[in-house]
């Protein structure tokens, strides 16, 4: 029974189940993080369908910022959906793990500071290093499952230089807008840029790094 306990086939298996749960409690914790941004959206108001239209229009800056937090966390989960699905351990890699959720889940609450009055530099950089932080945070458990070995056999070549692409893209557009904002409002252009900034950084990454290079790593 004891040989059986510490068999190689069963540890992969224990592994496997780890991995899993991780993967299943991650998954928890950003679908509420993304159901709160929710609940500070604004109520629309009004005693007609004019005075409620209106309203709504007077509040459209903050549903369309919702929109975009909304799909930040969204990119977020994206990338790491996209990447556990070949993981088979997640040894080495459950601090960085909780440390990406951490960010994930002061999400929301980066995004209410964002959103109130004045001191528009502090309330945008507090919410941008918060983005950057989780996508750093990101980054190193990439690095770890690339590292260590981490991925299942017949995973894709290549599938986690591109989760490597996007996400350094959108992290690099987050810390590029924190001098920005020192000196305008336009820094949440920085943001809106963050899909062709992806596309760039892949076109560079095609031409002076090759995809075997990371794809051997994986």
């Amino acid at each position: 029974m004891s040989n059986e306990a510490g068999s190689p086939e069963l540890a992969a298996e224990v592994e496997l189940l780890s991995a899993e749960r991780l993967t299943f409690f991650s998954d928890a914790v950003v679908a509420i993080a993304m159901t709160l941004l929710a609940l500070e959206l604004p109520v629309p108001v009004g005693e007609t369908s004019g005075q409620v239209l209106n309203s709504i229009n007077a509040n459209f800056d903050e549903y369309l910022a919702f929109l975009i937090r909304f799909a930040v966390i969204a990119a977020h989960w994206r990338g790491h959906h996209r990447t556990f699905r070949y993981v088979k351990s997640v040894n080495h890699i459950v601090r960085w793990n909780i440390l990406w959720l951490l960010w994930i889940v002061v999400t929301p609450f980066a995004t209410r500071v964002l959103t109130q009055d004045g001191a528009f530099q502090f309330r945008f950089m507090f919410y941008a290093s918060v983005q950057a932080l989780a996508g750093l945070s990101f980054l190193l458990m990439l690095y770890g499952i690339a590292h260590y070995r981490l991925l299942k056999a017949g995973t894709p070549p290549g599938m986690i230089r591109g989760t490597v692409i996007g996400l350094s893209a959108m992290t690099a557009m987050f810390l590029i807008s924190i001098p920005i904002a020192l000196v305008t409002h336009w820094a949440y252009l920085c943001w809106v840029a963050i899909p062709p900034a992806s596309k760039v950084v892949e076109r560079i990454a095609d031409r002076y790094f090759p995809q075997a290079g990371i794809a051997a790593v994986s």
